[in-house]
């Protein structure tokens, strides 16, 4: 109508604010529920922790900042496809195709509720699998990957450390995934700060 100024509704951001009711670890009996928004913060702390560790002990010219957004995003999608246990998603190629084909519907069903002029911002943060292939997300993204595993690592330490032998086995498997990574930093993460999350708070306030 003439002179009516449409009121357009975005619900891109109200969606991940949803990500609070997404619970993970759902096959595992855990002391300490976990949702994805949670562990979604936490990877941007290791992500930009383990990118700022490069940069300083080993050479790296890492984007901390733009590194720590990616992880903020990493698990966007499951607003609507939920979080996927891990033994049942990597249960065999078929399943995992599936899956990835959900993520990726879902990426775009998400990217869809973004502003025009906002699209391109996000949908990279999003789908950084996207990105060209000289993209500098690309090398990032790979660090996010690592805290993401990491942060995993720390959840069972956590929980073994409660007296929870639900994780003993699964702290394990992540602890040779994580070796496995090669990577330098994640190394020294493990060797000089993870040991903090295996103490109570006592043991933490002591050492200060």
């Amino acid at each position: 109508m003439k002179g009516v100024t449409l009121k357009l509704s975005y619900h891109f951001s109200a969606y991940l604010y949803r990500l609070q009711y997404i619970q993970r670890w759902s096959l595992m009996r855990s002391t300490a529920p976990e949702n994805v928004a949670e562990h979604s913060f936490h990877v941007a702390l290791l992500t930009h922790m383990l990118c700022s560790i490069g940069n300083v002990h080993f050479g790296r010219s890492l984007n901390a900042e733009r590194a720590a957004t990616l992880a903020l995003f990493h698990d966007a999608s499951e607003v609507f496809t939920g979080d996927i246990a891990t033994p049942v998603k990597y249960n065999n190629p078929r399943l995992l195709t599936s899956f990835r084909e959900m993520e990726k519907v879902a990426a775009d069903r998400l990217t869809g509720m973004i502003p025009s002029e906002l699209k391109s911002i996000y949908t990279q943060l999003i789908r950084p699998e996207d990105s060209p292939p000289d993209s500098e997300d690309i090398l990032l993204h790979s660090y996010v990957k690592a805290a993401d595993r990491l942060d995993a690592y720390l959840k069972c330490v956590w929980e073994v450390a409660a007296g929870n032998r639900e994780f003993a086995a699964a702290k394990e498997q992540t602890a040779a995934k994580l070796r496995g990574l090669d990577l330098q930093e994640v190394d020294y993460f493990l060797t000089h700060m993870a040991p903090s999350f295996e103490m109570s708070l006592d043991e933490l306030s002591a050492g200060n």
